[in-house]
């Protein structure tokens, strides 16, 4: 099912129950689109209701974008950090609007974020973490650039985290998440963080460890 009554084009799996119904907001990774985390629904409980978001900037030739990369840059990879905060400030507004348009209950959203849309993921939760409740961030980092200002004195006391990476991911290096603890630590943030031994991507046992992760966050 999919609708473009709000401000960005996704895909939805309506919840299994009659009231307001947990939430996990999908939001895929460079160059892929709201297809791609969408596979995953079938796999996670019917009580969430799950939607995918599509990023709001198109690519050549296919797939889209959260914000821009520059992969001739100097220093490793530069993103458009504009780009980041303007879809930042999108995925806040969807969710403003799916809160209206949709049975969710408001205490319980879940982002679920691949590589670029990890990394827009925590600048979201962190940003604004009275929205979020959990974010499961595969194959990202934190990019404070993306963070809103004045981020540190944010109420993270109900903030859950589960972030995981490859060991050997080619396209994000795993020090990159590795950093993630340091920086979450600080802000005092309950978070779990796993590596496996693949590249840019999901094995079967991390996709079975964040969905544990996720149920114990709901007992």
């Amino acid at each position: 099912m999919t609708t473009k009554d709000l401000s960005l084009t996704h895909l939805i799996r309506p919840s299994s129950l009659s009231g307001k119904a947990p939430l996990i907001l999908m939001l895929h990774g460079y160059g892929s689109d709201e297809n791609d985390l969408f596979s995953f629904a079938g796999e996670l409980p019917e009580e969430y209701m799950i939607i995918s978001l599509r990023a709001p900037h198109s690519m050549q030739p296919m797939g889209n974008a959260w914000y821009a990369i520059n992969f001739d840059a100097q220093q490793g990879k530069f993103s458009d950090v504009e780009q980041a905060i303007e879809s930042r400030e999108l995925v806040k507004k969807f969710i403003e609007e799916a809160l209206e348009a949709y049975p969710i209950n408001t205490e319980n959203i879940t982002l679920l974020g691949f590589s670029q849309g990890t990394i827009l993921s925590f600048a979201l939760g962190l940003s604004y973490p009275h929205l979020v409740k959990n974010i499961i961030g595969l194959s990202g980092y934190v990019d404070p650039n993306m963070l809103k200002a004045g981020y540190e004195s944010n109420d993270f006391s109900h903030l859950k985290i589960y972030n995981s990476h490859g060991s050997v991911d080619q396209v994000i290096p795993v020090e990159w998440a590795r950093n993630n603890k340091a920086f979450l630590d600080q802000l005092n943030i309950d978070f779990t963080y796993e590596e496996y031994p693949v590249g840019h991507g999901i094995n079967p046992q991390n996709f079975q460890s964040f969905k544990n992760w996720l149920a114990k966050q709901d007992n």
